[in-house]
């Protein structure tokens, strides 16, 4: 049977044959029935597509987008743009929903118009999928969303989510010249937030759970501070006379961010570079 939906969910998936069996699965067991998933195979060289098939084989709400590898944002951009309907949810092909997510989002959404992101607490699991002592509150530090944004990216990460479709056409969608780890979606939330429009409402209750992951450490922590300064430039130039008496502030927690990396990636040196860095915008 045939099920109009109500939100849809994208699912980008790049090489995660290990992961998104549990993705997908924790999308059957939604307790909101009505929804598509789009599955963005980013030119993945395992056996993810295959895996993904099984899913659309036996529920036709499930559909497999495939295209050449673009990175994150690009893979959200292609599924987006063949999305049906009005509210949108990311998660990625590593984390896991639970059963209330969907529902709990769309039920806020339909109620409050005003309010254009929905967002929850959230809490790490590790690679086998055992829970971590991390919990993400996602209480945001500053009274305006767009000052706590550039403080702290409050949503977490990227399956946290669920927006309203008409915000992805307002602002242009995710930047595809933006990879790094998480400047994506928080670029993506700075446009939204400088438009003064939406709220963003939060959830107290913890409704998904991300994964970390070993190989996600091995990243470029200078690659990626680029990328931040990127977002914070662009969201000063869009709102300078808001973002200016807090701009030096914003840097300092981005650099306590990324020492905090830096010490996760066994990098000390470079870790007491970017606290230097910090104190010296504080």
């Amino acid at each position: 049977m045939m099920i109009t939906p109500k939100v849809s969910v994208v699912v980008p998936a790049y090489n995660v044959r290990s992961y998104i069996k549990d993705a997908l699965t924790s999308l059957e067991r939604q307790s909101l029935q009505e929804f598509e998933v789009l599955v963005v195979d980013d030119g993945s060289t395992d056996d993810t597509a295959e895996i993904v098939k099984l899913f659309c084989q036996r529920d036709c709400r499930f559909q497999l987008l495939q295209k050449q590898n673009g990175g994150l944002s690009s893979a959200r951009n292609y599924g987006v743009r063949h999305a049906r309907t009005d509210y949108i949810a990311l998660l990625d092909a590593d984390d896991v929903y639970k059963p209330d997510k969907l529902a709990t989002h769309i039920a806020l959404l339909d109620s409050i118009s005003e309010v254009g992101v929905v967002y929850s607490a959230s809490r790490a699991i590790r690679e086998d999928g055992h829970p971590t002592f991390i919990y993400l509150s996602g209480q945001p530090i500053a009274s305006d969303p767009l000052i706590a944004l550039l403080y702290k990216n409050f949503i977490g990460h990227g399956s946290n989510a669920v927006f309203r479709r008409c915000l992805f056409d307002q602002v242009g969608g995710f930047n595809e010249m933006l990879r790094g780890r998480g400047c994506e979606d928080l670029d993506f939330w700075l446009r939204i937030a400088s438009m003064q429009h939406w709220n963003f409402y939060r959830l107290p209750q913890t409704l998904c759970y991300y994964r970390v992951r070993r190989a996600g450490v091995s990243f470029n922590v200078r690659q990626m501070q680029l990328c931040y300064e990127h977002a914070i430039e662009n969201a000063y130039r869009r709102s300078p006379e808001r973002l200016k008496p807090v701009l030096s502030t914003a840097y300092a927690y981005m650099y306590r961010y990324l020492a905090r990396l830096s010490i996760t990636s066994g990098d000390t040196e470079q870790a007491c570079d970017f606290i230097d860095r910090a104190l010296v915008g504080l």
